[in-house]
């Protein structure tokens, strides 16, 4: 017998072998992997079914964004504090700068209530030089603190009148003796006070004067006061600002809530003294290279163009 689509060599007659046909499958994809048809069962139809290439990567990645949520995100309903508020403090815009007599009022304050627990590290009375006061004013400030110095020729240690250079005064000399006055909690240094607290100067606000009444129920164990805005609601720190506590140099009432906003926009300039030059800086910057960008494209159109697009022709 020839092979198909052969002639055959006695007859001469052309004679075509069909192939055998195959079943005709109730499957309507016969192109598909059989990996991936094996997936469609119960005569559910296949636009239904995502193929195995693709269920894999969206489980992975489904797994991976519930994981992320799991390990990072705070449900508000389950968290035990109070979220503060968004007050909108003015130096928060892109282009605005700090209140410095709202800051000048925020160091009356850390210097008269705050400074007896808190200390400030981080800045120096020189930093504050042309920010809450002059520089006579900042030298008579520090020159009625008595800093320990030294040692002498005698190897002993001395105390001499504060100068520019020194840090602000710390209330205690070592964390033991911190805890040791504040009933086993040591009072954190308030020179990054805003950048490590979630909410930043909005939640020193609301902690400052959200100190309330415990609820029904909600026992405390001694030396510890009830503020919804802290974590786990007991805090080891008193109400510390009273209406009329202290009286302002500039005359501003002295509220509550005015001193809370002084304090903590002072802290807020604290925790990033350069912000101001900063961002003075990065208008300029955006100024100059706008210029330049400008500058560039009119020589690149008007200067290089018409040297990289002429054509020249010679003629005999």
């Amino acid at each position: 017998m020839a092979p198909a689509g052969r002639k055959c060599a006695a007859g001469g007659e052309s004679i075509t072998r069909s192939q055998p046909r195959k079943p005709k499958s109730w499957w309507p994809h016969d192109d598909e992997p059989r990996q991936v048809a094996a997936t469609r069962r119960q005569g559910e139809p296949p636009s239904l079914r995502l193929s195995a290439g693709r269920a894999l990567p969206a489980s992975v990645g489904a797994g991976a964004l519930l994981g992320g949520s799991v390990l990072t995100g705070v449900t508000a309903l389950s968290s035990d504090q109070i979220e503060a508020l968004h007050y909108g403090f003015d130096y928060q815009g892109p282009l605005s700068s700090f209140d410095y007599a709202s800051v000048r009022r925020g160091y009356q304050v850390y210097r008269e209530v705050c400074a007896s627990c808190h200390s400030l590290d981080r800045i120096c009375f020189r930093n504050l030089v042309g920010v809450t006061h002059t520089e006579a004013e900042l030298k008579e400030i520090a020159a009625d603190i008595d800093v320990e110095d030294g040692p002498n020729d005698e190897g002993e240690m001395f105390e001499r009148p504060g100068k520019l250079s020194d840090p602000l005064p710390r209330p205690y000399a070592n964390d033991e003796a911190a805890a040791a006055s504040n009933n086993g909690a040591i009072p954190p240094d308030l020179s990054l006070i805003v950048k490590s607290r979630h909410g930043g100067p909005d939640y020193l606000f609301a902690l400052l004067t959200g100190y309330v009444d415990p609820p029904e129920g909600m026992e405390l164990l001694p030396g510890l006061y009830y503020n919804p805005y802290f974590g786990g609601g007991a805090i080891a720190m008193e109400r510390q600002l009273q209406d009329g506590q202290i009286e302002y140099e500039d005359g501003t009432p002295c509220t509550t809530s005015q001193m809370a906003k002084d304090v903590s926009v002072f802290l807020a300039w604290a925790s990033e003294p350069e912000h101001d030059v900063r961002k003075k800086l990065g208008m300029q910057t955006a100024i100059a290279l706008g210029t330049l960008c400008l500058l560039t494209g009119y020589y690149k159109r008007l200067k290089w163009a018409p040297l990289k697009t002429r054509k020249i022709t010679y003629t005999k």
